[in-house]
């Protein structure tokens, strides 16, 4: 039996662990620097959250997501930037336990929508999306500022 609950300031380092298996699955490894105690102030400052799933007392899944707003529809959104599910839970139906929690949040919150970045390789997450009615918005690439060159363009 799968339990899902929103993930408290001491689940930091369940939220840390998944993301470096996430990392690892999506091989991107060395992208992964969060460390237990930022992870804690994050969900302490409510600048993120996370849904977790147990299968009795064993973390089996996850989601973090913050929201935002969107300027194009005057709303607060939802912005899904992690997500995992252990190999072994695989399609059982706990991903789209987590996204009917993540939608129901929305619902309860008045968010207008929910949105998430998915890497083009990852065909079985895409069929996933897909199946629950998410749209693809392949009209722009993301483009991120971080570290050194964010820092001169600060100068």
């Amino acid at each position: 039996m799968i339990t899902l609950r929103l993930a408290q300031e001491n689940d930091a380092e369940t939220i840390v662990s998944f993301m470096h298996k996430l990392g690892e699955f999506q091989n991107m490894s060395a992208a992964i620097t969060v460390t237990e105690e930022n992870m804690q102030k994050l969900l302490k400052e409510k600048a993120g959250e996370a849904v977790l799933a147990f299968d009795k007392d064993t973390p089996v899944a996850f989601a973090y997501f913050c929201q935002h707003s969107s300027a194009f529809i005057g709303r607060k959104c939802l912005y899904i930037d992690a997500f995992f599910v252990e190999e072994n839970y695989r399609k059982h139906g706990i991903g789209k336990q987590i996204m009917q929690f993540i939608a129901r949040l929305c619902k309860e919150r008045g968010y207008a929508r929910m949105e998430w970045g998915c890497l083009d390789w990852n065909t079985n997450a895409w069929n996933f999306y897909t199946n629950l009615g998410s749209v693809p918005f392949d009209i722009l690439t993301i483009h991120r500022l971080s570290g050194e060159n964010l820092e001169k363009l600060q100068n």
